[in-house]
């Protein structure tokens, strides 16, 4: 009966703290009601970026020092510094990865904070400021969450539970895979346009 409204919230707080997936929780529920296996990425989408705005928010807020010192008491500062030199690699593209992999997006979108606040960081990313801008990460983050929780959605609607067991198997395969063919597409586009 509460099932959309608990799907919200775990997506909400995964994007922020919560260390299991929502693909967890969004499977189950598109293969026992296929037919609202979209209404369910949807939820799943909207609320995991809410969140993840909330995160990039505690970055953005919290000092670059205090951030590092939580990141080194939960045994995660190794991710963190994982997640800034990829975002200096990648730029925006790493945030299109984080919110489609399964790189903790959670990190990401503190880190996104993080250096979004930090003028020191910004110089030794080496990214352009308006990559790390509130709305420019919003709507990268409703891409590739939404990528990624329709995929799961449509593969469940129309495989059922066979498909289930494939897709826990294969997720993160088929992610990394999408995510490859995305920039070699834009790759593309930018050397030929």
């Amino acid at each position: 009966k509460f099932a959309s409204i608990f799907l919200a919230i775990f997506s909400f707080i995964e994007s922020i703290f919560w260390p299991i997936p929502t693909d967890v929780v969004l499977a189950p529920m598109c293969l026992a009601k296929p037919n609202r296996a979209l209404l369910y990425a949807l939820n799943a989408t909207v609320t995991s970026v809410l969140g993840a705005v909330v995160g990039y928010y505690i970055g953005y807020w919290l000092s670059t020092a205090f951030v590092k010192e939580f990141f080194e008491s939960v045994n995660m500062i190794g991710t963190f510094n994982t997640v800034n030199e990829y975002l200096n690699e990648f730029g925006i593209l790493f945030i299109l990865i984080g919110s489609f992999t399964p790189v903790p997006y959670k990190v990401v979108a503190i880190c996104c904070g993080v250096a979004a606040s930090d003028v020191v960081i910004q110089s030794q990313l080496g990214i352009s400021t308006w990559q790390l801008n509130i709305f420019v990460f919003i709507a990268v983050s409703l891409f590739g969450r939404g990528a990624r929780f329709f995929l799961v959605a449509i593969l469940l609607k129309l495989g059922g539970e066979k498909m289930e067991q494939k897709l826990h198997k294969y997720i993160d395969i088929i992610g990394i895979i999408c995510v490859v063919v995305a920039i070699i597409a834009i790759i593309c586009y930018i050397l030929f346009k």
